[in-house]
């Protein structure tokens, strides 16, 4: 179905169906994975089995009214909001990082409470920067400009500054991971890029000898030979791979994971893609990578169809944004990677990113719609 839009007298298509179709099969396999992870801890402690999963579904519906809202609402048409959206973001990060508001959870103090809800502002970090740097980049990728430092890049390091503190390391990563390849796709000299490889690792690692948190070390020891330390900093990760191990080809069958009954700590967030590996086994593992493979192939490809620089920046940023999460969170439940403490898009449990997660698609969404001019009635071009 196509919807006139009286804006720019144009005809919209319909949002791209296999990227929504993609999306909605990773959501309805993350309540199936929040329902089995959690409902046996929530029927030992007295509760509802399904309150893990309620939450879930409630920040699905706020999720999912974004979506709505962005797949109908004119990409060309964000970067006024970009001021607006940057000055919230820095303002509830200061209030996370130095005042009462921030929420200590495992020693890192990543959320905020408002009015009884925990919000994580770093989730919200990702399309913030994303927005800021397609603006800075739609005409021209120098990295040497008044205007741009001004208006992106001085505030994403600020951002970044103040997510390093909480400490949230991982999402550093990620949104300079982003920063990197949305530089690249605005057609960024490689030859710079290269030349500063050099220089940006040596001041990361001068920076995290000077400022990593003992337990980012421990992770690190442990990640090459978990079990230097079986029940401490080694653990997570030791249980995680016995759950690989146990689900083998097709796994033990939903709901039978014996790592979800208190083995396997933070089962329905950081380490729920092992509870999946457990319970549908080599099988499921490939279904969920493939639906991430097919997100990538498709945002991308909205990228490249993309008819204007803002919207090809914006698709490739939060395509990237979104499956270089996934492919973290993946990792590190298999051990490829050291553990880092970012969620499963669209699977694991945790409301801020489920709603970032599905504004983001909405915003792809809107991208991938073609835009195709009406032709005008003849008696209305022939004005007199």
């Amino acid at each position: 179905m196509s919807k006139k839009d009286s804006d720019n007298n144009t005809i919209l298509s319909s949002p791209d169906k296999t990227l929504f179709v993609a999306v909605s099969f990773l959501v309805i396999i993350g309540f199936l994975a929040i329902f089995s992870a959690t409902a046996p801890k929530c029927l030992d402690e007295g509760g509802n089995p399904a309150q893990f999963l309620l939450k879930q579904i409630g920040c699905f519906i706020a999720g999912f009214l974004g979506l709505k809202f962005f797949i109908n609402y004119d990409y060309k048409k964000l970067p006024k909001w970009d001021f607006a959206l940057t000055v919230i973001i820095l303002v509830s990060l200061v209030l996370v990082d130095f005042t009462s508001a921030g929420v200590m959870v495992n020693g890192a103090r990543r959320w905020i409470n408002i009015f009884g809800f925990q919000l994580q502002p770093s989730e919200f970090a990702k399309p913030a920067v994303i927005l800021l740097l397609a603006s800075a980049f739609r005409n021209d990728a120098r990295l040497l400009d008044r205007k741009k430092w001004i208006s992106a890049f001085i505030p994403i390091l600020i951002m970044t500054g103040f997510i390093f503190v909480q400490p949230n390391l991982s999402m550093v990563i990620l949104l300079l991971a982003t920063c990197v390849v949305m530089y690249l796709g605005g057609g960024g000299s490689v030859k710079l890029f290269f030349s500063c490889i050099g220089a940006v690792v040596f001041a990361l690692i001068a920076a995290a000898a000077a400022f990593i948190k003992p337990y980012q070390l421990q992770r690190l020891r442990t990640w090459t030979n978990p079990d230097l330390d079986p029940l401490g900093a080694g653990y997570n990760i030791i249980q995680s791979l016995i759950a690989f191990a146990s689900g083998g080809l097709s796994g033990v069958g939903y709901g039978a994971s014996i790592q979800k009954l208190q083995y396997l700590p933070e089962c329905h967030t950081d380490f729920i893609f092992a509870v999946i590996a457990e319970e549908w086994g080599f099988v499921g593992c490939v279904l969920i990578a493939g639906l991430f493979f097919t997100f990538i192939n498709r945002g991308f490809l909205v990228a490249t169809r993309c008819p204007d620089m803002y919207g090809k920046l914006l698709a490739v940023g939060l395509t990237f944004s979104i499956t270089f999460q996934a492919f973290m969170n993946m990792s590190v439940a298999s051990s490829f990677l050291p553990a880092t403490g970012v969620p499963l898009p669209f699977i694991s449990y945790g409301g801020s990113s489920l709603i970032v997660s599905l504004w983001m698609v909405g915003i792809l969404l809107n991208i991938s719609r073609k835009r195709i001019k009406m032709i005008k009635k003849q008696e209305e071009v022939n004005v007199r």
